[in-house]
């Protein structure tokens, strides 16, 4: 559909045909610069783009002897090719400002990231905005296991699987060549309600679970219950007994509390033809490594790899830490994390030959579920994404410990201690780290309110509620309080009106000497300190309120008041630069 084709070729060049429109965020066909043309959705086609196809970049261009300007809201005009007659421009034309980073190109940078989190151990997708590659994107029902897809106002939940299944040249020569397509990597992407951070949770294949019942549709339409099983392979969750992606949906859910929004699938190639679209991704090991298994041969220190090398670093495991799966999860997310820079730092996004090798390798390897089947809805996954900075993206994996029930440790459980603090703070939308904003502010709460002088023990008064949920907890720390800290000028108020998710330290100006004592005894933090009006006790004298909240965790013991999570989370973010050991 180039001007080739249509006898229209004359100092065009074909590449330069579909643009991108700064003002609309839409790619638009440009057939002559003699006639304006009108805003065109791209061909939905499978085969690939016009001989030196996809160079579709925004050009903003200041009026100059000799050169085109763009009027506002026009698609720019096509370049002459080295050699041609100057072209007259056109009546009435003026030049402008140079137009700014469009939503468009942001979001574009986004849905190419999304490719990053299932570009691991045999899994790759990735999809970007162009209307024209929208017949190469498969879909399959998701069995009502989701929430029927994601929404703008609200935390978004994507879970990415990146399956085993061998097809594709070159893929039969690795091992489990006949496998169907199990789960062999997964990650929940929690991206918070207001955007400003996110978490990849990795789910390990070896970890024990229960796969519960999955009612699953037939290739002609039918339905069928697949019975679930009870202490299995997570990875199991997928292909196993005709299990489809809404089985692993399920899986998720049953495990970890929430229930994705949408899912994606992929398999072998897109590690391989995503990274080479690209140009490659850069690694660093702190050793040599050569493994047979994975076929991965590289020496100490940085690499720049794609294709055939990137696919054997992200599915090598026995060369790198314990040489289990979780060793390779953390190189997996080591090399996502690359991968994300490299979107974001180089020239990808202004170079349409790569996002067009981008945009093809991704929408062929991608299956998607029933609710992310068009452009428009991947388009507006995209811009929620886009919102997004890379430095508050935290990776992480569902703390496990080693299968008690097994001599020879192959598989794991999920560690009941830490998992359910990971699993709520993702459910609750709160962030592994800190935001900058965040941060700050938290700084400020505490300058302003812990700094300062503070009274004796035994002059704070204060006044004692119960407003978690647990039982008989305002008792038991007015009695540590008094025995163990000698506050003794405090008394338990019962029950507060309402639970509340955090502990809280009401008090008026005159009492702040008090409050910093009090702070300073139960490790409280300037956000948990409430400046108010003076409360009076039963004697009617002038009292602080403290309320416990659900996150305190017993008399003596420390609150942080921070609202992010606890420093023994193991957690990664996707600005850090490690090396694989």
């Amino acid at each position: 559909m180039d001007a080739q084709g249509r006898g229209r070729a004359d100092n065009i060049d074909p590449a330069d045909q579909w643009v991108l429109n700064p003002n609309t965020g839409e790619y638009e066909l440009r057939l002559a610069p003699s006639a304006p043309q009108s805003a065109v959705p791209g061909p939905r086609r499978t085969g690939r783009p016009a001989s030196g196809g996809g160079r579709s970049a925004v050009r903003s261009r200041t009026t100059a002897p000799g050169r085109d300007t763009e009027l506002p809201g026009q698609v720019p005009p096509q370049r002459r090719r080295r050699g041609a007659p100057e072209e007259e421009p056109l009546p009435g034309r003026r030049g402008h400002r140079p137009v700014r980073k469009s939503k468009a190109k942001k979001a574009l940078m986004w849905t190419g990231a999304i490719m990053a989190f299932v570009l691991v151990a045999g899994a790759g997708a990735a999809y970007l905005y162009i209307r024209h590659l929208n017949s190469n994107i498969d879909s399959v029902s998701d069995d009502g296991a989701s929430t029927g897809g994601f929404q703008k106002d609200q935390a978004i939940n994507l879970l990415l699987i990146g399956t085993d299944k061998r097809t594709g040249d070159g893929n039969d020569g690795y091992g489990d060549k006949g496998s169907v397509g199990h789960a062999d990597t997964t990650i929940l992407l929690h991206v918070s309600k207001d955007r400003t951070n996110a978490t990849a949770l990795s789910i390990p294949r070896d970890l024990i679970v229960d796969i519960p019942d999955c009612p699953t549709t037939q290739e002609d339409g039918s339905q069928k219950v697949i019975p679930g099983s009870t202490g299995v392979r997570f990875n199991t969750s997928l292909g196993q007994d005709d299990r489809t992606p809404s089985c692993t949906v399920r899986t998720v859910t049953a495990l970890t509390g929430i229930k994705p929004d949408n899912f994606m699938v992929a398999d072998f190639n897109a590690v391989k033809t995503l990274t080479s679209a690209v140009g490659g991704v850069e690694v660093c090991l702190a050793k040599d490594i050569n493994d047979p298994d994975s076929h991965l041969k590289l020496s100490e220190g940085k690499h720049t790899i794609e294709g055939e090398d990137a696919l054997a670093f992200v599915r090598t495991r026995h060369s790198v830490g314990f040489g289990g799966d979780l060793s390779r999860i953390q190189l997996q997310q080591q090399f996502l994390s690359s991968l994300m820079r490299k979107l974001k730092s180089n020239d990808t996004l202004t170079s349409p030959s790569k996002m067009f090798k981008l945009a093809e390798a991704g929408t062929k390897a991608l299956t998607v579920d029933s609710q992310l089947d068009s452009i428009g809805k991947l388009k507006d996954l995209g811009m929620e994404l886009g919102k997004l900075n890379t430095k508050n993206l935290s990776f992480t994996t569902v703390p496990v410990i080693d299968n008690p029930a097994e001599q020879v440790k192959a598989t794991v459980v999920v560690n009941d201690e830490k998992a359910p603090e990971v699993f709520d703070l993702i459910k609750n939308d709160v962030s592994l780290t800190e935001v900058k904003q965040q941060k700050k502010k938290e700084k400020a709460a505490l300058a302003a309110r812990l700094k300062g002088t503070k009274s004796a023990a035994s002059e704070v008064r204060v006044r004692i509620l119960n407003g978690g949920e647990k039982s008989g907890a305002a008792q038991t720390t007015l009695s540590w309080l008094q025995v163990e800290e000698g506050v003794t000028k405090s008394e338990n108020a019962g029950n507060a009106d309402a639970v509340q998710s955090r502990t809280t330290l009401e008090y008026a100006p005159e009492q702040a000497d008090q409050a910093r004592r009090l702070a300073a005894i139960m490790g409280l933090k300037g956000s948990m300190m409430k400046p108010g009006e003076s409360v009076t006790n039963a004697q009617g004298l002038p009292t602080m309120t403290l309320t416990l909240g659900k996150d305190f965790k017993g008399a003596g013991v420390k609150l942080n008041g921070s609202s992010t999570a606890s420093s023994d989370i193991d957690k990664t973010t996707a600005d850090e630069v490690k090396c694989a050991s």
